[in-house]
């Protein structure tokens, strides 16, 4: 009588181990991950501003210190200027004669001002000192949030003439935050000016003119 007969069953070998080549395919190439993933292979966000945020962060600071670069370019370049000007107005100019650029309509004449631009406000030197004190502290306060670059432009020139004529009320006689400003650009029937008064004049009205255009220093425009 065979096994089968008398009602004897034989236990079923186990399955042998998968090779790794055969877990592999039952969990996919992704392995683990793909199941984690889903069918459709999608991954977890890599954070809250994504890729593309981040990208967009970085392109930002990259362009604020490129306005910040301009902005100290133009300062340094406008005060540099004012200052060599100045000496050679004191070394070469001043207790001389006055030297005509364009017959009667324009000279050089040396003047101490101890007002503000163009001979304004004589006797209130030390006002006009805090002024530019004051005007240094608005213009590095803006520049944190500048991605303009007219905006860069106005306020280096802004920056360098302010720096220009607080050298001279700080170093120049008759004594420290009183001392008289160097002019010597005399056109025929207009004020004695220096360098560093054209430089706040050119940057004042560039600012002007972005205002009116609705252009803020953040690069923004709207409209009234």
């Amino acid at each position: 009588m065979t096994e089968a007969e008398r009602g004897i069953t034989t236990p079923e070998t186990p399955d042998t181990p998968e090779s790794p080549d055969e877990a592999a395919e039952h969990t996919g190439p992704g392995g683990a991950v793909a199941d984690a993933t889903g069918a459709s292979g999608a991954t977890a966000p890599t954070g809250p501003l994504g890729a593309a945020g981040a990208t967009g962060v970085t392109g930002a600071g990259g362009t604020h210190r490129r306005r910040i670069a301009v902005l100290i370019g133009v300062a340094v370049l406008a005060y540099l200027l004012d200052l060599l000007s100045k000496l050679w107005v004191v070394h070469s100019l001043e207790h001389h004669d006055p030297i005509n650029v364009f017959g009667h309509y324009l000279r050089f004449d040396a003047i101490r001002n101890a007002g503000a631009a163009f001979g304004l406000g004589q006797g209130m030197t030390i006002v006009f000192t805090l002024i530019a004190v004051g005007v240094i502290v608005v213009i590095v306060r803006l520049s944190r949030r500048l991605y303009s670059l007219p905006w860069a432009v106005a306020l280096g020139l802004l920056l360098g003439g302010a720096f220009g004529n607080l050298t001279d009320r700080v170093f120049r006689a008759p004594g420290s935050f009183q001392g008289r400003v160097v002019d010597f650009i005399e056109p025929e029937h207009f004020a004695v000016f220096n360098l560093a008064d054209s430089a706040i004049c050119c940057g004042g009205v560039l600012i002007v003119l972005l205002s009116f255009r609705g252009v803020d220093p953040d690069g923004t425009k709207h409209q009234d």
